[in-house]
Order: structure tokens, then sequence, then C-alpha cells
């Protein structure tokens, strides 16, 4: 199967003679695929869904998280992009990666940067920490050093995320 076309400037794919943002070019592929994976997944749960209205609506957010963390979806991946709009897209990120992942697996906040931030992903660090930190306060993630739950606040060091208390996948 061939490629679809794209626009000029790379940012688009055109099907049907219809535009639709492209994925981000910079979110590492072992990554992309994760999420790509993720994204077919949701929208195959819609599907099964069909007039289930908790089903499609729990589906839908799906779609979203990975289209936002993808960059197809959400601010432009292509403009500098707004603080606001990168906390969505680590939040969409961490959600989508913890999801394609078996349940008793867990992520690093640097995953969620790369994703959101390509090479410049380091500079994201802080954010990725900050918005796990937000998601752990609301029990959807929970922050973990050594397998052990952690205060996000306090903990220095390398830190994973795992599904929260309040996961709903």
């Amino acid at each position: 199967m061939s490629e679809p076309e794209r626009t000029p400037d790379g940012r688009y794919l055109v099907v049907g003679g219809r535009r639709w943002r492209a994925s981000d070019p910079g979110i590492p592929d072992p990554l992309r695929t994760e999420l790509v994976a993720e994204l077919m997944a949701a929208r195959r749960a819609v599907k099964d869904a069909a007039g289930e209205e908790v089903a499609t609506a729990a589906a839908r957010r799906r779609v979203q998280d990975a289209k936002v963390a993808l960059g197809e979806r959400g601010e432009a991946w292509w403009e500098p992009g707004t603080e606001e709009g990168r906390r969505e897209r680590l939040a969409s990120a961490v959600r989508s990666l913890l999801r394609h992942r078996k349940p008793e697996s867990t992520i690093c906040p640097s995953d969620a940067a790369r994703v959101t931030g390509g090479e410049g992903w380091r500079e994201l660090m802080d954010a990725a920490r900050d918005v796990a930190a937000a998601l752990a306060a609301d029990a959807v993630v929970e922050v973990r050093q050594h397998v052990e739950r952690v205060d996000p606040a306090t903990a220095t060091g390398a830190l994973r995320l795992a599904r929260g208390p309040d996961w709903s996948g």
C-alpha cells in the first residue's frame, strides 16, 4: 500500500481530496508505533460500542487522546504552542501509552516528553513531571520509584508512571 499524498509542507495528508493533519514527524518511531496501535484499538472500540452511550464516550476519549498525542488534534505540532497545549499533549501521551501497554506496565515521564517535544524533549521534563503530578492528584496515575508509590512533588530522580486507583482506561 502506498503512502497517502501530502501537502508540499508535509503538514497534511490528502485523502479523497480532503486534508487531514499529519502526525508529528518528531515522535520517535517506537513511541509512534505504540500511539498508532492505540489509536487503531480505540477506533475499533468506538465501532464495537455502537449503541452503548457510556462505552462509546469512553472509546471516543481514547481516540481523542491518541490523536492529540500524535499531534493530529490540539495545537499544531509545527507551531511553537502554548504551555496549556503542551500540557494537554503530555497528558494525552501518558494516558495513551498507559492504555496501550499491559495494565501492570509503567512508563517514564520522558516517554511523554519525547512524544511531545521530539529532539527538544529534555526541555519538557519539568512539565512532564508536573503533568504526572496533576494526574496523580486525580488518582488517574500512580507515581513510583523502585515499585514504591512516591509523592511527585518531593521525589527526586527517575520516576515511573502506572495506572492509578481511578484509572478509567
